[in-house]
């Protein structure tokens, strides 16, 4: 993430980090099925500001969620009048399009209309949502993938029908992207999977340079350590409430005194 969970995340910071595990692959043989698609997302790609992070601490209720974004799906027509339905109380009606529009169009990613946007796709839980956002985390850029990775981590929640292949992309993402801003979408991600395969990517960024990181570990590691707590989960936790960083060291502490 390109912003602090806490508002504070400086612009464009970024790690460095590796191709991640396995042979180096590209982004879009990993993400994404074909060629075809990949080029699709890029031309729809669209020139966003990051913006700032939710005030709310990561996992935290809030009336509308985060999502995605990105333009009509290819051959979709573009409906002119979508972005002024976000004034409308239900988004319901919208198409997948649609709502990547509307939320993509909202360049505050804390935005209420973006959120709502966001919110509806994760009722949705439907394989062409899941699709949509998957060739957003292949986008070059940041915006579209942190948008990408907001939607997948909370579809079709609470039984996200797609976890296995969300898991894919996820950890493919904290393994090469070198996105400050990503990595902290994903860990936030990780968290609300509450799935403990997550746990080995959650402890490697656990001891990432960027305090935004190691904050969105710190939320992510007490949803992932198992039943039993993984000892190493559980020693990475503790390291972090340590973390010279006043809100990484209180968040994880938090995290070692709830169950």
């Amino acid at each position: 993430m390109g912003t602090r969970a806490d508002g504070r995340l400086q612009e464009g910071a970024g790690t460095g980090r590796g191709a991640g595990e396995g042979s180096p692959q590209s982004r879009e043989n990993v993400l994404e099925p074909t060629q075809n698609t990949r080029e699709a997302a890029l031309d729809r790609a669209q020139d966003r500001r990051p913006g700032k992070a939710p005030d709310a601490h990561p996992g935290e209720a809030r009336d509308s969620r985060p999502g995605e974004a990105r333009g009509s799906r290819p051959g979709e027509a573009r409906d002119p009048e979508a972005p002024r339905r976000t004034h409308m109380s239900d988004l319901s009606g919208c198409t997948v399009g649609e709502l990547l529009a509307i939320a993509l169009a909202d360049e505050d990613p804390d935005g209420l209309v973006r959120w709502k946007a966001v919110g509806v796709l994760h009722a949705r839980g439907d394989l062409e949502t899941f699709t949509e956002a998957r060739r957003l985390c292949a986008s070059d850029s940041r915006v579209e993938r942190v948008l990408g990775v907001d939607i997948l981590g909370e579809l079709g929640a609470p039984r996200p029908p797609f976890v296995d292949k969300t898991l894919s992309v996820l950890r493919y993402l904290a393994a090469g992207d070198d996105d400050v801003r990503v990595l902290h979408a994903v860990l936030i991600a990780f968290g609300h999977l509450r799935d403990p395969r997550a746990l080995p990517s959650v402890i490697e960024l656990a001891t990432h340079p960027d305090p935004t990181v190691r904050y969105g570990a710190a939320y992510a590691l007490s949803h992932v350590l198992g039943r039993p707590a993984d000892p190493a989960g559980l020693a990475a936790l503790r390291r972090l409430a340590k973390d010279p960083d006043d809100d990484v060291a209180d968040w994880a502490a938090l995290g070692l005194i709830l169950p």
